[in-house]
């Protein structure tokens, strides 16, 4: 069983490496998404949101296998007795949730008349609505700045949708409905099983997680080209074909990239503190990164800039990451 508590000062200087981490990747993961798939920047080399999943996620479980390699970690999944790495039933069920939220994320970025950042804040803020839950759930106590970082997220989310208007397709809310029930299960998961303060149990969970959730997603993928009929079917089996399209490389570097976030993201959000408190700090950033992508587009681009509401939103975000980069430190120093 996991247990709970805050971090120490050291631990908590590398959870915020871990966030920064997450927010250098996810910047050119961003960006290269939402270019490729609009036709102000593309023009009649725009790609569908479908046809950039099979490179993508291909060059994603490539880096899967590296990264595990550098770090030396499969024998964390190695049951005593075994040759090969293997997950758990449950670390393969967060495998799995993990794969849906990898497709559904890079989905999200690519539907018209939504922004980048919109999708962001809704994605991201349905998180945190989750995050309490799964404390609930599990018995972790919530400290007082994680109350605080989490109502500053959730006024950004609420500011989102304020300040939006139109309606959202209705194949992106189904995407966003399959990216958070997918974040549940993982962190749900989590939660009981991996959230701990011994090193080796969160490498264990993140081993094979990890193991399961790219190789999940690409399977996955050749089984919906296979059988899915008409345009959505078409766009697939191209997607698989794009390796020799001008292209690729910003395919294969955005899967890299991708892979960079889950790496980062999932070591924090496997920290032994509350889920209150590390999936604050995770999404913070990665919506950050979202704004910062989306402003560099608009720069390089004719595209329009972020809105007010959602610079709004994202300061909101970035005073929640100084409660909860101070907070701990307060507390330390007060019981200290």
């Amino acid at each position: 069983m996991a247990t709970s508590g805050g971090p120490t000062q050291r631990s908590h200087a590398a959870l915020f490496a871990l966030a920064f981490g997450y927010f250098a990747c996810y910047v050119p993961y961003g960006a290269i998404t939402k270019a490729l798939t609009t036709p102000a920047i593309r023009g009649g080399e725009t790609l569908s949101g479908l046809a950039l999943l099979p490179v993508m996620t291909l060059a994603s479980m490539v880096s899967m296998v590296v990264t595990i390699s550098s770090l030396g970690w499969w024998h964390h999944a190695r049951p005593v007795g075994a040759r090969w790495p293997r997950p758990t039933r449950w670390t393969l069920l967060s495998g799995f949730a993990t794969a849906t939220i990898l497709v559904t994320t890079t989905l999200a970025y690519t539907f018209d008349g939504v922004s980048l950042t919109f999708v962001m804040l809704v994605m991201r803020g349905g998180v945190l609505l989750i995050a309490p839950i799964v404390d609930h759930l599990t018995g972790r106590r919530i400290r007082w700045f994680s109350w605080i970082a989490l109502a500053l997220s959730l006024g950004s989310l609420a500011n989102a949708f304020a300040s939006r208007s139109g309606t959202v397709p209705l194949l992106c809310a189904i995407d966003l409905a399959l990216y958070l029930a997918g974040y549940f299960i993982r962190l749900r998961l989590m939660a009981k099983l991996g959230k701990s303060h011994d090193p080796a149990v969160r490498r264990r969970y993140f081993v094979e997680e990890q193991m399961v959730a790219t190789p999940a997603a690409v399977v996955l993928l050749a089984l919906l080209a296979l059988v899915l009929p008409g345009a959505a079917g078409d766009q697939l089996r191209a997607g698989f074909a794009l390796w020799s399209h001008p292209a690729a490389p910003w395919l294969v570097a955005a899967g890299i990239c991708s892979q960079g976030t889950g790496v980062f993201g999932g070591l924090l959000l496997l920290d032994a503190s509350e889920a209150s408190y590390s999936v604050p700090l995770n999404r913070a950033s990665s919506i950050l990164g979202g704004v910062a992508a989306s402003t560099l587009l608009a720069i390089g681009y004719a595209v329009a800039f972020p809105s007010l509401g959602e610079l709004v939103g994202a300061v909101l975000l970035v005073v929640a990451i100084g409660v909860l980069w101070l907070g701990p430190l307060y507390s330390q120093r007060r019981h200290g």
